[in-house]
């Protein structure tokens, strides 16, 4: 397994399969089961997989927990070592000088659900994707239905913006008592998992 922070320096080593499938697998790190299953999913469908791990920060609104989002590098690593992963998307920043000036816009799939109460989240989850997308120059692309509106955003993203790509939607990993797995519901206490 290669871990590989600088673009130019992962787009090389892509570079020399042409015949291969190469299948990635965007997050924002602080993986578990639901991530591991993404990786087996892209295991079992192409060549080669691709793991990037990027804490986006276009996609926390105000008062979010961008700061504190957990990034237990050393663990996701091992993790995907264990998976069989062939590389490891780490970059430090993906924007230009630290912030963005061109980036895409979702229109009406933004509008309801999760997007109500989080405006500009699927804009910058659009536009990461885009980049990662631009980088990895993946065939296809696996994405967890937990985030069915993403997922839906993203699928509707490669059909209008012809990027020939296969975005594959991968089933829901629950705990034990049906919540789903998910970063975010470490932060939980039992009284709020109910």
């Amino acid at each position: 397994m290669k871990v590989i922070s600088d673009i130019a320096q992962l787009q090389h080593h892509l570079a020399s399969f042409d015949k291969e499938q190469i299948a990635l697998v965007p997050t924002m790190g602080c993986l578990h089961e639901g991530h591991i299953s993404l990786i087996q999913k892209a295991k079992r469908l192409a060549d080669i997989v691709v793991v990037s791990i990027y804490v986006n920060p276009l996609q926390f609104g105000a008062n979010e927990d961008l700061d504190n989002y957990p990034k237990p590098l050393e663990q996701d690593l091992s993790a995907c070592e264990a998976e069989g992963v062939d590389f490891v998307f780490t970059p430090e920043q993906l924007y230009p000088e630290g912030s963005i000036q061109v980036g895409l816009h979702v229109n009406d799939l933004s509008q309801n659900l999760c997007g109500v109460s989080r405006p500009s989240h699927f804009d910058g989850v659009v536009t990461v994707v885009n980049i990662l997308f631009n980088i990895v120059r993946p065939h296809l692309a696996i994405f967890g239905e937990k985030d069915f509106q993403q997922l839906t955003i993203i699928q509707r993203m490669v059909s209008d913006l012809y990027m020939g790509i296969e975005v594959i939607g991968a089933e829901t990993v629950r705990e034990t008592d049906g919540l789903a797995k998910s970063s975010r519901n470490r932060y939980l206490n039992d009284d709020e998992n109910i």
